[in-house]
């Protein structure tokens, strides 16, 4: 019987290194995108979807996380007194937004490698599928991506993974999955990924991105990973290679995702995403919209 899914892991304890010195003192989670943090885009699609129980996975020098979603009645109560009553619903809005989605934090310890934090996360749901969604990608889809992962999950029973279209000239820069099957309305079955092939060595015009259903065997080839790493101290602990290692003998499917995909990891699409939003936000696109018209009016 599929397990409904209730949970979902939220890796933020990167240094987000290719952003510097943008990110050497606020996270790259809490880097604007519109007028949200990036990760606050990330936890609204989830709680949108019906997540109640996400668990945020940080390192030291992410506390500004905790400080955006925790409640400021101190706050609040000032502005309603100045008569600012749009702000005070604001910060109340997202203090809700945390209690809905149950946000916890855990410190992460452990290898470096993006597996890591989702093993840490896992201790108390051996038994449950979980979402697993980066904070630096913002999708802008009529249905919330984690709630097409969710679906994807309900109809096979079996691990998820997010994918879009691609350019075969991309391949080098995502992973991308051997398809088996195409199970039509853009679920795949596939067994395994191939991390940045050459173009003509693509499996497939598919990229794996930010976005996973994961199930307790996944865990499981997590926790045999960081064992190894223990004994050897080698490598790091990867989410891919744990779905590959699944892969050869398990079903894993692929969900092609609907919508647009915004990265902001990297200095030129989190620009590509802050001009994104703005230009569709009804107030700031006009005024781009001018400026980009006749750039020598001020």
């Amino acid at each position: 019987m599929t397990r409904t899914i209730r949970r979902a892991v939220i890796p933020a304890a990167g240094m987000g290194s290719r952003l510097l010195p943008l990110t050497k003192a606020t996270p790259k989670e809490m880097l604007p995108v519109g007028d949200k943090p990036v990760i606050e885009h990330t936890v609204r699609e989830l709680v949108a979807s019906g997540i109640t129980d996400i668990t945020i996975v940080v390192s030291s020098g992410k506390t500004l996380i905790q400080d955006h979603f925790r409640p400021d009645p101190a706050l609040v109560e000032r502005l309603r007194g100045d008569g600012k009553q749009e702000y005070a619903d604001a910060v109340e809005e997202v203090a809700e937004l945390a209690r809905l989605g149950h946000i916890t934090y855990l410190d992460q310890h452990g290898p470096y490698g993006n597996g890591t934090p989702v093993l840490n996360a896992y201790r108390d749901a051996r038994d449950e599928p979980s979402l697993v969604l980066w904070p630096d990608d913002v999708f802008v889809a009529d249905v919330p991506r984690a709630q097409q992962l969710v679906s994807a999950y309900e109809r096979t029973g079996h691990p998820v993974l997010a994918l879009m279209p691609m350019e075969r000239e991309e391949s080098r820069r995502y992973g991308v999955p051997r398809v088996a099957e195409d199970l039509s309305d853009g679920l795949l079955r596939i067994d395994g990924l191939v991390e940045k092939p050459k173009p003509e060595d693509a499996p497939s015009a598919y990229a794996a991105i930010g976005g996973y259903v994961i199930t307790p065997d996944i865990v499981d080839q997590l926790r045999a990973q960081t064992e190894r790493w223990y004994t050897h101290r080698t490598g790091e602990i990867y989410l891919t290679d744990a779905i590959n290692a699944h892969a050869a003998d398990h079903p894993v499917y692929g969900q092609v995702i609907q919508g647009r995909w915004y990265d902001t990891g990297n200095p030129a699409d989190y620009l590509v995403a802050q001009f994104a939003s703005a230009l569709a936000h009804p107030e700031y696109g006009p005024l781009l919209r001018r400026l980009a018209a006749h750039p020598e009016t001020p």
